[in-house]
């Protein structure tokens, strides 16, 4: 008994419980890290995704071939390679056939592979597979002793520990994983850039993050859709890390009943179904209004989510609130860690947070040590050849003798060293001679002996050059790159967004002339001003606008891309937008509605416009120098500083305080030093001196500016006085007859008086709708409610008397129609030249953008890089022509 307690405690090693379970917990920790979580930087891929492929390649599962059952495969790498759960094999295999989680799938898959809405892949027993043939790709010289072999599970077969590959898998196609007490999540790229990427490498190693993001300037995601910003792709390639913006790719349709948004592209990662479910859930709990319906119309065209908007709510606000409460807008969390060669000993690995450079600069070490070690085994393997046969080719040039040694000896050993003796040869070449067939005799095979020797020695110089010049290897290697790109590459799949806070719009649309249309029952557009032809006067004009019947175009105003138009509510609010923002439309086309882009209240409209200069509400000392006048329909004018209305808001700001049964009928800007001239319906006009008015806040109702007659009596416009010497004033009537008449015909009064007459109304000529002062310089566009527009040149009408009815400007065809609105713009040859000049300053700005950053297309990046391009301030706006306004006159 004692001996066996003896023989016990000799077996008991004593050991602190806490050092052993920090080694048992490190050992787990590094086989999760090393063999299952994370992927190798070299070729992208974990250890199971590398013996799937390998297993498939081993029987013979190509794009050639037939497919396979998913479940052969699974058994084939289980049984051989991979001793762990046959769900994770399966998982890992689907994934890679998955078009919207790989960016380049690897597998083709045929049957139920799951989808973007979740759907789980059927059963391994029913669906098949095969090799793609970026699949079969990544395995290329792999016969070539170009990677290390290492022994699977049981030591009975080898397995590659790292795939030869052409292609920078862990950038295309990014990974993710979960390990012990790290994770990685690496976004897709596209193939085109990466490659450009990795052949700028090569040829600058010292490269920084700036100049490869010329090539690969954000991540490209197979699901498409928008990457919005550019601030957190810059910083995940600089530092391994960081948060990048994804939107969904979505567009507001009218019709005639309601809005609809149609969602056709999703962000990556994001589940369909339930995000269209989710969008379902906030409708019915109350926390997302305006929502009628949510339906899935993806079809064979490709994806379509349909979100259907009540009437009366807002697009335009309802997609922003979808933005921000489901995951149309998502983001992608960057975290580059991968297992990385350390540079002592290749075959161990260690995790490491790693910067796309040092990605990059990983995958082109590889690719250069696959390059020679792929290079070494053609060299021997040519060498040997040759050494055969230059045997053959010495028992061929005598053949007599070798045939007299060969028939003396009496085995086929004795006759290898017979001639080994006489021609001092070796063994493999007097062994491949006496292996000779007699048909290798005649003289055309030996004529192919001598050719085949020619071309190995030339080859043999070719890859003894590969060795010795880096720059040839450095050449071979950029060759396959580009092979793979001609071969794989396509288009970028997910578009480039900057936000507001990233760049400059302006940078990206031509300073071009545009005509903004606003209709009846607001609707607006940009419509370029090249698309209204020049008639005469007296014309019947051309059709305008497609519209309701209720509807017609009842403001028209000039303006260029980079303005910014101010809009005043009958209210008396006041909102801002870009007038690139507006959506550009043809002549005949409807536009969008003005409700659908700004947060305008329901029982509210759009009465009056007002556009700035380029810059003009960042410019301090021009919103101090200059101020708004206001006009309203019963006659009150009110004058506020420019600087209130430079802080726009989504919401817009109080302009003016009206009054019950009054509304803004027109809004101007001055410089403090003008004169205003007002007109009522009944062809009257008050002018005077904007002096008269003083300055008040933004909530102030104003004080009067004309004495209007009793009844129906309004105003219906208000000019500022720039030029008396060189401008006239044009008026128009509702049934098309007009005149100009010079400025100096009207008194300067006092605000508040009845003015004198600028048009002789009649029952022929109408009552007075409009009132512009115009130079020769001017053409005049005037619409009909009925939609018929006609441009006519100012210098056609002749300057005549204050008191008469003018002369025909428009027929109007249809019975019962009038003249709906009237603006005046640059006559066509000056806006022909105003338009080339604008598009002459784009060009070059754009050009230099190109130049500096390297970037082609509509492909975006940040202010910060592009803050030491040139700039041209001639080339800023359209000078000498300029089609902004003058410093007092905006519309």
């Amino acid at each position: 008994m004692d001996e066996n307690q003896t023989f016990d405690q000799d077996r008991i090693i004593k050991i602190n419980i806490e050092e052993e379970m920090k080694t048992s917990y490190i050992d787990y920790s590094m086989s999760v890290i090393v063999a299952r979580a994370l992927p190798d930087v070299r070729d992208g891929f974990k250890p199971v995704h590398r013996r799937i492929l390998y297993g498939m390649k081993g029987i013979n599962n190509v794009s050639t071939q037939p497919y396979k059952k998913c479940a052969r495969v699974v058994g084939e790498v289980l049984g051989k390679y991979h001793p762990h759960g046959d769900s994770s094999v399966y998982g890992a295999l689907v994934r890679m056939g998955q078009e919207w989680n790989m960016r380049y799938t690897l597998v083709d898959g045929q049957g139920n592979f799951g989808s973007v809405d979740g759907d789980s892949p059927a059963a391994m027993r029913y669906t098949e597979c095969r090799l793609s043939k970026m699949g079969e790709h990544v395995m290329d010289d792999l016969e070539k002793d170009t990677v290390d072999m290492v022994s699977n599970f049981d030591d009975s077969l080898t397995e590659p520990s790292v795939m030869p590959t052409k292609i920078p898998n862990l950038l295309v196609n990014g990974g993710n994983g979960i390990a012990v007490g790290m994770a990685t999540n690496m976004p897709t790229h596209n193939l085109g850039e990466v490659v450009d990427g990795c052949c700028a490498f090569i040829d600058n190693p010292e490269i920084d993050t700036d100049g490869l993001m010329k090539y690969i300037p954000a991540p490209d995601f197979p699901t498409g859709a928008y990457i919005y910003g550019l601030q957190g792709v810059r910083e995940a390639y600089e530092t391994g890390r960081g948060r990048i913006m994804m939107r969904a790719k979505a567009e507001i349709e009218s019709d005639e009943n309601h809005d609809k948004i149609v969602i056709t592209e999703i962000p990556y990662g994001v589940n369909k179904a339930q995000l269209i479910e989710y969008i379902a859930d906030l409708v019915k709990e109350g926390r997302l209004e305006g929502i009628s319906n949510a339906n899935d119309e993806t079809g064979r065209q490709g994806m379509r989510i349909v979100i259907d908007i009540k009437k009366d709510a807002n697009a335009n606000v309802i997609l922003n609130k979808l933005f921000k409460m489901t995951a149309l807008q998502s983001s992608f969390s960057v975290n580059n860690i991968a297992l990385v060669p350390s540079r002592n000993d290749h075959t161990k690995l260690y995790p490491r947070l790693l910067t796309m450079r040092e990605c990059i600069s990983y995958f082109v070490a590889h690719r250069h040590e696959v390059t020679i070690r792929r290079t070494k085994f053609d060299l021997k393997k040519a060498q040997e050849r040759a050494h055969i046969l230059e045997g053959l080719i010495i028992a061929c040039d005598n053949i007599d003798e070798v045939v007299k040694i060969i028939r003396a000896s009496k085995t086929p050993a004795d006759a290898q060293r017979n001639l080994e003796e006489r021609f001092e040869l070796d063994e493999l070449q007097s062994k491949a001679i006496v292996d000779m067939r007699l048909s290798q005799l005649t003289g055309l095979r030996m004529d192919q002996l001598h050719a085949e020797f020619d071309e190995l020695m030339k080859q043999i110089e070719y890859l003894q050059s590969i060795l010795d010049d880096p720059e040839l290897c450095k050449k071979v290697m950029k060759e396959e790159l580009q092979e793979v790109k001609a071969k794989y590459g396509d288009d970028r799949r997910t578009q480039i967004v900057p936000d507001e806070h990233e760049f400059n719009a302006e940078d990206f649309y031509p300073n071009d002339p545009v005509v903004i249309t606003v209709s009846h029952l607001g609707y607006i557009k940009r419509t370029p001003l090249s698309d209204f032809r020049e008639q005469t006067r007296g014309g019947v004009g051309s059709k305008g606008a497609k519209s309701r019947e209720q509807d017609f175009t009842e403001y028209i105003y000039p303006a260029t891309m980079h303005q910014t138009m101010m809009f005043f509510t009958q209210k008396g609010r006041c909102y801002w937008l870009k007038c690139y923002d507006i959506p550009e439309g043809d002549k005949n086309s409807k536009g969008r509605a003005i409700q659908n882009m700004l947060n305008i209240e329901p029982d509210d409209q759009v009465t009056a416009f007002m556009r700035l200069r380029n810059k003009g509400l960042d410019d301090q000392e021009f919103v101090n120098s200059h101020y708004v006048v206001f006009a309203t329909k019963n006659g009150l004018v009110k004058k506020t500083s420019l600087e209130a209305y430079s802080r726009p808001r989504a919401n817009g700001v109080i302009a003016i305080n009206i009054t019950e049964g009054d509304e803004v009928v027109d809004v101007r800007l001055t410089n403090g030093r003008n004169e205003l001239i007002i007109a009522n319906r009944n062809g009257r006009a008050v002018r005077f001196n904007e002096n008269a008015v003083r300055v008040m806040g933004r909530v102030a109702t104003g004080v009067r500016g004309m004495r209007l007659d009793e009844g129906d009596d309004a105003v219906v416009g208000m000019v500022v006085v720039n030029k008396p010497d060189e401008e006239s004033i044009m008026v128009v009537s509702e049934n098309g007859y007009g005149k100009r008449s010079q400025v100096e015909e009207y008194r300067v009064t006092n605000r508040g008086a009845k003015g004198v007459k600028t048009l002789n109304i009649t029952e022929k000529t109408g009552r007075l709708v409009a009132i512009k002062n115009v130079n020769d310089e001017n053409d005049l566009m005037i619409i009909n409610k009925s939609g018929i527009t006609i441009r006519l040149a100012v210098s056609e009408c002749r300057v005549m008397g204050r008191n008469t009815q003018g002369v025909r400007l428009i027929n109007l065809s249809k019975k019962n129609d009038v003249i709906a609105s009237v603006c005046k713009v640059m006559s066509s040859e000056l806006e022909a030249l105003a338009e080339q000049k604008s598009r002459e300053a784009f060009a070059q700005s754009n050009e230099a953008f190109r130049n500096e950053t390297g970037i082609a297309g509509d492909t975006v990046v940040s202010d910060d890089e592009r803050a030491n391009l040139p700039i041209d301030d001639e080339n800023e706006n359209i000078t000498p022509i300029d089609f902004e306004e003058t410093e007092n006159d905006n519309q």
